[in-house]
Parts: C-alpha cells; sequence; structure tokens
C-alpha cells in the first residue's frame, strides 16, 4: 500500500514481522505569490522541520537517511484445550438433536466452531468424531426395532418413523457442520458426504439385523399382496419404504423376494382365472393386471423394477397360457368378427412371441371355413361369392385386427392356395373352384354385375382375380372362360365389351400373353366379321339372293375358339340359300379356306302370326334348331315326332330337348299331345294358334344358353387331353437333355417344370406310354432307371 502526505512519499513492505519504511527525497517547491521569500529560504524552512532537501544545480548533494522499523512478535498459539472444548460443544448439540431437544448455542456460533476447527486443519478428527457419535446413536435406533411390533404391516409404521427421524437429523446434523462438509470432506479422498455417511451407518446396521430386514420386506409384500387383492393400502408408506431401500442401496434384496411373490401370485390367479373366464374376457383381465402393475411402478416401485414385473405377468398370464388362448377364442373372435377383441389377443400374445401359435390357428381357420365353401354341394353357385366374402373379411381383419403382420398375411395366400386346390377322391371336384370361378366371371360380364356401376364391376373383377393367383390348374379356367366368352359374343350377351377387354388386359398382366393369345383372337374374328359382312352387304352375290330373310354371320378362326361337335340339321330352303349365297362371295375373296357351320350356336329372328289381327303377330328369339322345327308348321298343322324328325334330320336328344323348349316350357309356341313332358315317337305336335302374350317380342329358351354336366365334362376332359400332351412333351424334355435318369429324379424334376396340379400316378402312365410307343426304355439292370431313345 502506498502513501503519500505533503512532502512525503512512502510505502510499507510487509514481510514476515519486520515493516521497513523508507523515505526518500522530494522536491520543495516555492509557493506561489510568497512576498519577499526566496529559493534559500525555502531550502532553510525544509531542512528546519526534517525533510530532505534538492540542493540547486551547482550544489553538492545531502547523503539520503533510510529509517527501518522492525516488529518483530512470536506467532500465535491456540490453547491446548481449543478442540476439546469446541467438540464438547458441537457433542453436545448433536446429541440435543439425537434427542430431539433444543440446541442451547445458536447455529451461527456453532457453524463457526466448526469453521474455526477446520481452518486450523482439525476436520479430519472432527468427521472422525462426528461419524462415531451418529453410529452410536443409529446403532442403538436400529436395535431397538428388534423388540417393536411382530406384525409385519404394523411394524412398517415404526420402522418408516426411525427412518424419517434419521433423515431429519441427518439433514439437521448437516447443515451444523456445513462448513465441514464443504471444505474438508470435498478436498479429501475417500471422504464421503455427511448424508452418505448416515446413509452408510444406517445401512451397516441394519443389516446387521436380518429379522428387521425380514420383517420389513414381509411387511411391504403383505401390502401389496392386500392392494392386489383388490384392499385399500397406504401407498405413500411403501413408496418411503421402498426409497429407503432405494437410499440404502439394499432395493435388489426386496425386489428379488417381491418378483417371486409376484410369480406366485399370478400363477395361482392366471390358472384359476383361465378356468372360469371365456378368452375375451381374460384377455381384458390380463390387460387390467398389466395397467395396474404399471401404476403400481409409477406409484412406490422402483423404475427399475418395471421391466421384470412384466416378464413375470407375460410369463403367467400370457406365455403359460398361449396355446390354450389361441385355440379357445382366435376361431370364436373371427368367425364373430370381434375386431377389438382379436387386436387385444393379438397384442398380448405378441408380447411373448407368440405370432407362430397364432399363424399356426389363423392359417387353420381360413383353410376349415374355405373348405367348408368348398365342398358344400348345396351352395356350389354360390361358391366363388362365398370366398369371395371370406378373403374380405379375412382381409379386413388382417388389417385392422392383427396389424397388417406380414407373416400372418403369407399364411393366409397359402390357407386360400391349399383349399381352392384340395383334392378330393370323388369326381373331378379339384377343378370345382377354377370352373366355379370362370362361371362367376361369366355371369359378371353377361348381366353387368346386376345393374353395378363401372367402377364396381372393376372392383368385383378384381377381387375375383386374386382367387384366380390362388388356382394352380389355370388351364381348367382357360378353357371354361374360353367357352363362355365364345357364347357371350356369338350370342351377343356380354353386357361390356370395355369390361369383356379389360379382364383379358387383367389375365395377360397375371399370365402373360400366351395365356390371352386366344382370346385376343377372338375379339379380333368378331371386328372382322363385321366388316366381312359390310362387303358382303355391298357384293351382286347378297343381290341377287332371292327371299325377305337376312343373314349375319361370323366367320370364326378354328385355333382361336373352342371346338364344337358336328351338329346334323337339314336346314330349310330360305336359310340354306343364305348359307350358300355367303360361301360362294367368302370363298370367292379367300381361297384356299373352308368354311363349316356351326348350326348349334346359331339364333334366328322369326315374325310368328298366331291369330288374325296386329295381336296375333308376334316375334320370336329362337335357336336355329327351334326355327327349323317352327317353319315346318307354315304348311301343316300337325306332326308327330317321326316326321319331324325325319325333316329336319338332328340328332335325336337335341331334338326332344328342342321340342320340349317349344311345347312344355312358360313359351308353349307348339302344343303337345298328350301333354307331359316326357317326349315319345307316337306324341304329336299341334301348332299352338290360342298362344298369347303381352310382349310383342318373346325370347324363348334356348338350349345352347344351357349348360349341361355333360357339355362341362366334355371340357374338363378336354383339359385333361391337353394335359397329357403337355406331360409327354415334358417327359421327352427331360429325358432328351438327361439321356438316363431314375424314376424318382425324373418325377422330382416333372413337378418342378410343370405347372398344373398332377399326381405321381398320372406320371407314370405317361412314362409308360412314352415307353410303349418307343421314347423311352427302362434299364436292364435297374428297371426303375429310364433311358431316352433317340
Amino acid at each position: 500500500a502506498c502513501q503519500r502526505r505533503g512532502g512525503w512519499r512512502g510505502w510499507m513492505r510487509r514481510g514476515g514481522s519486520q515493516v521497513e519504511r523508507v523515505e526518500r527525497e522530494q522536491p520543495a517547491k516555492r509557493p506561489k505569490g510568497a512576498g519577499g521569500s526566496t529559493m534559500e529560504d525555502g531550502v532553510r524552512a525544509g531542512a528546519a522541520r526534517g525533510v530532505p532537501q534538492r540542493i540547486n544545480a551547482g550544489a553538492s548533494k545531502a547523503p539520503v537517511k533510510k529509517m527501518t522499523i522492525s516488529l518483530k512478535k512470536e506467532r500465535p498459539k491456540l490453547p491446548e484445550t481449543f478442540e476439546e472444548d469446541t467438540w464438547q460443544k458441537l457433542q453436545l448439540s448433536v446429541r440435543a438433536v439425537h434427542d430431539e431437544k433444543p440446541v442451547e448455542q445458536s447455529f451461527e456460533e456453532l457453524y463457526k466452531a466448526v469453521e474455526d476447527l477446520c481452518i486450523h486443519k482439525l476436520g479430519q478428527n472432527l468427521y472422525a468424531r462426528l461419524a462415531e457419535e451418529c453410529e452410536q446413536h443409529i446403532k442403538k435406533q436400529v436395535a431397538a426395532l428388534v423388540s417393536q411390533a411382530s406384525d409385519p404391516v404394523e411394524f412398517l409404521d415404526v420402522v418408516e418413523a426411525c427412518w424419517n427421524t434419521h433423515s431429519e437429523q441427518m439433514s439437521l446434523i448437516r447443515s451444523i457442520f456445513l462448513y465441514l462438509d464443504r471444505t474438508y470432506v470435498i478436498q479429501s479422498c475417500n471422504v464421503v458426504s455427511l448424508w452418505a455417511m448416515g446413509l452408510q451407518l444406517f445401512r451397516k446396521h441394519f443389516e446387521s439385523v436380518p429379522e428387521v430386514q425380514r420383517k420389513v420386506i414381509a411387511g411391504i409384500l403383505a401390502l401389496v399382496h392386500r392392494e392386489r387383492k383388490g384392499d385399500m393400502v397406504n401407498r405413500a408408506l411403501l413408496r418411503n419404504l421402498l426409497r429407503m431401500h432405494t437410499s440404502l442401496q439394499i432395493y435388489p434384496q426386496f425386489e428379488g423376494a417381491f418378483l417371486e411373490a409376484t410369480e406366485t401370485f399370478y400363477h395361482e390367479e392366471g390358472n384359476a382365472m383361465m378356468n372360469q373366464l371365456d378368452v375375451p374376457s381374460y384377455l381384458l383381465y390380463v390387460e387390467r393386471r398389466l395397467e395396474e402393475e404399471g401404476e403400481r411402478v409409477g406409484h412406490y416401485l422402483d423404475p427399475q423394477t418395471r421391466k421384470p414385473l412384466i416378464v413375470k405377468l407375460d410369463e403367467q398370464l400370457l406365455e403359460m397360457h398361449a396355446e390354450a388362448i389361441i385355440s379357445k377364442g382366435l376361431e370364436t373372435l373371427m368367425a364373430d368378427n370381434r375386431v377389438k377383441d382379436l387386436k387385444r389377443l393379438y397384442t398380448l400374445i405378441a408380447r411373448v412371441n407368440g405370432l407362430h401359435h397364432i399363424k399356426v390357428a389363423f392359417s387353420a381357420y381360413v383353410k376349415r371355413a374355405g373348405l367348408e365353401i368348398v365342398t358344400n354341394e348345396e351352395r356350389q353357385l354360390e361358391m366363388v361369392q362365398d370366398l369371395l366374402n371370406l378373403k374380405a373379411k379375412v382381409d379386413v381383419l388382417l388389417e385392422e385386427a392383427l396389424d397388417g403382420n406380414e407373416a400372418l398375411a403369407h399364411a393366409l395366400k397359402d390357407a386360400f392356395e391349399a383349399l381352392i386346390n384340395v383334392k378330393q377322391v370323388s369326381g373331378n371336384a379339384q377343378n370345382k373352384p377354377a370352373e366355379a370361378i370362370a362361371k362367376f366371371v361369366d355371369l359378371q360380364l353377361r348381366s353387368g354385375g346386376k345393374g353395378a356401376s363401372e367402377v364396381e364391376l372393376e372392383a368385383v373383377l378384381d377381387r375375383v382375380l386374386t382367387l384366380f393367383r390362388y388356382i394352380q390348374g389355370k388351364d381348367v379356367f382357360e378353357a371354361f372362360f374360353k367357352k363362355d366368352l365364345a357364347k357371350r359374343l356369338l350370342l351377343n350377351k356380354s353386357a361390356s365389351v370395355d369390361a369383356e377387354k379389360s379382364m383379358i388386359s387383367k389375365l395377360k398382366q397375371e399370365c402373360g400373353s400366351s395365356f390371352t393369345n386366344k382370346l385376343e383372337g377372338m375379339f379380333k374374328d368378331m371386328e372382322l366379321s363385321r366388316d366381312v359382312m359390310t362387303a358382303y352387304a355391298d357384293s351382286s352375290v347378297k343381290k341377287q339372293s332371292s327371299g325377305e330373310s337376312e343373314i349375319a354371320v361370323h366367320v370364326l378362326t378354328t385355333g382361336y375358339w373352342p371346338a364344337y361337335p358336328p351338329a346334323p340339321l337339314k336346314l330349310p330352303k330360305e336359310l340354306l340359300d343364305h348359307q350358300e349365297a355367303f360361301e360362294k362371295f367368302y370363298l370367292s375373296k379367300h381361297q384356299g379356306r373352308r368354311l363349316t357351320w356351326q348350326n348349334s350356336l346359331a339364333h334366328c329372328w322369326m315374325k310368328a302370326s298366331f291369330r288374325p289381327g296386329s295381336h296375333g303377330r308376334k316375334e320370336l328369339l329362337v335357336s336355329l334348331y327351334q326355327a327349323s322345327i317352327l317353319l315346318l308348321f307354315n304348311s301343316t298343322d300337325s306332326l308327330t315326332l317321326t316326321e319331324i324328325s325325319e325333316a329336319v334330320g338332328m340328332d335325336k336328344k337335341d331334338l326332344v330337348v328342342t321340342l320340349q323348349s317349344l311345347a312344355c316350357g312358360k313359351t308353349k309356341i307348339l302344343a303337345k299331345n298328350p301333354k307331359g313332358r316326357e317326349v315319345v315317337d307316337t306324341d304329336e305336335f299341334l301348332f299352338n294358334s290360342k298362344f298369347d302374350s303381352k310382349q310383342l317380342r318373346i325370347k324363348v329358351n334356348s338350349i345352347q344358353l344351357k349348360e349341361t354336366q355333360e357339355e362341362n365334362d366334355k371340357t374338363t376332359e378336354s383339359v385333361f387331353q391337353d394335359r397329357q400332351y403337355q406331360v409327354d412333351a415334358a417327359v421327352v424334355r427331360v429325358m432328351k437333355a438327361r439321356k438316363t435318369l431314375s424314376h424318382t429324379l425324373l418325377i422330382s424334376e416333372l413337378f418342378k417344370q410343370l405347372k398344373f396340379p398332377v399326381t405321381p400316378a398320372d406320371l407314370k402312365k405317361r412314362i409308360e406310354s412314352l415307353i410303349e410307343r418307343e421314347y423311352l426304355e427302362r434299364d436292364k439292370d435297374s428297371p426303375s432307371t429310364y433311358t431316352y431313345l433317340a
């Protein structure tokens, strides 16, 4: 520090016990305006006052005087009883806190005493003495718990009071010894804070009395058990005691006992509830228990207990009963379309990795429900619609209740493939779904979806296409679809050409152009036929043909259309003239071609006059067979079956069916004598002049619109015949590449190459046929080995 006063300048330097003051000279200045005073006067005056003098230039310098002041003093010593006296004062305050009595000294005085001890490097002794004092008190308090209430639940109140008292007392003691906690403890290694010291001491003596610890854990578990049973308990008490365990780092000991008790409790309760409740109620019970245990963790359990606690619940309530829950509940929930309950089942079972069980039961339900539809003979006509409804229902459940699980989606696909392609012993039931799907598509395209819009019809076709993907024998579908498409085009029964082309486009995307090549060719033939008829109408051949009747011809390419058996028929002269005229015109334009007339597919519009007057005139839409028979009655009113047969030259079976449609159906153009549906050779048929109808145009049911089982069997047989050719080609292809192959390997290779379902017995028959035709031969040494013959 520097001091300056008047003409003096100096500073003090403190070093040890000696203080020095050094004076240096200061030049004197002459006061301004001092009358009669001179420089010399100023110098003398300064000298008189003992001030160092500065001599003018040219004068000799005076020696500098130095003054040293020495203050030597011994370092003060603490009283010998200082530490002991101070500790006595602090000890009394600590004991007053422990005894819950007023402290005589003020907090400031006690805090100062602790500070003095720490400043004089006595913190270590102070910490040790304080720890010893606290340990004695804690030991006595914990030991006193042994003789407390024997009931574990009542004992908890005593332990809580002891813990709360300890916490409050340690908090107060730490406030008194705060300086010690912030200096000595922080500066020293391996020394814990006063609060941690109190916890260590409490834990030490708490663990030294196992009986107390067991009673505490037993009491807590008893309260938890009561709460699980539905009783109200003191959650604040449980929370404080479990926080005590956490603070003392003995919580794992409680957690082990708690989890063991939880496992036992839910094992017994889970078995009882599983026997008492149905699956939806049991799942609600499990969900409620999971929520309760979650709340229990939030209220008083340590957060680290949540995971092992939930694992115990999952094991005892779900994992042990997963198979029973699924077997008893999944099928019922799916059948009743209970989305919420099914979603709850899926969510809970997924917690214990039970998706495999769900997948097995899910697939089994779909197969069982689908097989009931496929094998129900009474609802064969509704088979496809029922399958579509089942698929739509399961799709909704899969998306809304089963979280769109990918594994379950694959299981659904496999289940539908299995049920649609199921093999049965009787008949050709294996091909029924493929045939039924083709018929369903025919119905939709024929009726236009029963008044549905184009968008709705497209949606229905897309859904049907899903079922089509599951069919292994797509050649069966192709055969029936092609036959139905031919009738729709030739009889003009298609509701929408755009819908027809859209369906073919969908099939092309699914199966490739080779699958739809013939179907597209059929549409091309229809378009070319319209051009041919336009040219024929303008030709000279058409103009030369006589008669009032007209003819419209569809020229079909043999390879594109289904094969129709020849139908013998003697056409009336007016119709035969039209056929000959058109044939002459067409062959003149296309040399080298041959026309074959398919009479079974032709239909006619006829004008009929039943009575004089406009009311007796009608227009009839009939088949060519029906028209040929009706034209016979222009020259006579009655004919016998034999006479009609000789006149039209039809097959006997077709003739009987045609006459039944004219005389025994709803529209009785002819009258039969005697009455009845059975037709014999002696029956007489008369022109029904009494026929009447409110409609001008009348459609007579045509036999070509009704498919018989025989026609379906022929279609199926043609498919099987085509399959035989494909099997033969596959066998030759494989053997040509391998030259020599065993029977087992050949069968295995054929299964890989063939895209339609086939049995080993069928393959063996085709192999035997190829051996007979000398494409293959058996090995002489090994009959089960085949050799290709070039």
